[in-house]
């Protein structure tokens, strides 16, 4: 490594997480919707979070986006980003996309179309309605479209693709801003089994590359992409191992797998 100190906002992933969220607390009208909450992710690793509702899985997720301020803890990107200095803009900005459950196309575009808006450049209204892409642009965008398995509907409007294929085509859009961390929210609820099979291939094919956390209640899915699970419960991290560790431990099946 060079001498050449850090920038503030400079991703640093020399040592440590790539992630890490420590003694995190959050109450809603004296509800504890997060429970001295500590979470670290590795830089290339996907993990997944289960754990039943209420357990504060996506409360976890708005804390680390910027949309929900905690009342106490620590959130950084890196040993250097405090994330909780970010509004969510600026946390997209540094590299942490996000995944919502319900995908969230524009459905007159085409499948290009989408991903062309997605580009990581200037969003001003001006640029984006007179820019031309230039051909790395354009080799980003099928590079992406091959990822996603979408280079056959390339020219199809989004609106008429399957249930699976929206959600390929939204991950395709946080690829397209060429996020460090993405955290994707239950991305198989409402899926074919062939899509099943299609998203697990596509997020393993992700891992190393970038970091990928997965909540989703779907263990069969779970049990083929997660090397690491993290069970959470009332807010807290209840336990984590592999997925045969979590579904064998006596707190887990109580609370959770029901026996």
């Amino acid at each position: 490594m060079s001498g050449l100190a850090l920038k503030p906002d400079e991703l640093d992933v020399s040592h440590g997480p790539i992630l890490y969220l420590e003694g995190i607390n959050l109450s809603f009208d004296g509800f504890k919707a997060l429970n001295n909450l500590s979470l670290y992710i590795d830089a290339g690793e996907l993990r997944c979070v289960i754990g039943p509702n209420g357990a504060g899985k996506t409360t976890m997720m708005d804390v680390i986006t910027g949309k929900t301020r905690p009342d106490s803890g620590s959130v950084f990107f890196g040993q250097t980003i405090d994330l909780l200095k970010m509004d969510e803009a600026a946390v997209a900005r540094a590299g942490i996309c996000r995944k919502f459950q319900k995908p969230t196309v524009f459905e007159a575009l085409s499948v290009f179309e989408n991903l062309e808006l997605a580009l990581a450049v200037d969003k001003t209204v001006w640029k984006t309605l007179f820019a031309k892409l230039n051909g790395i642009q354009r080799d980003r965008i099928d590079e992406v479209l091959a990822i996603i398995g979408l280079t056959e509907q390339r020219s199809r409007p989004a609106g008429v693709l399957s249930h699976g294929q929206k959600q390929w085509l939204e991950i395709g859009m946080l690829l397209m801003q060429d996020p460090k961390v993405m955290l994707v929210d239950e991305p198989v609820a409402g899926m074919t089994h062939q899509e099943i099979e299609r998203t697990a291939e596509l997020l393993l094919s992700l891992r190393g590359e970038r970091s990928i956390v997965v909540v989703e209640h779907d263990m069969e899915f779970v049990r083929t992409i997660a090397s690491r699970v993290t069970v959470l419960h009332e807010g807290s991290v209840l336990t984590e191992g592999t997925m045969d560790e979590v579904q064998n431990d006596p707190r887990v099946i109580q609370v959770y797998l029901g026996g």
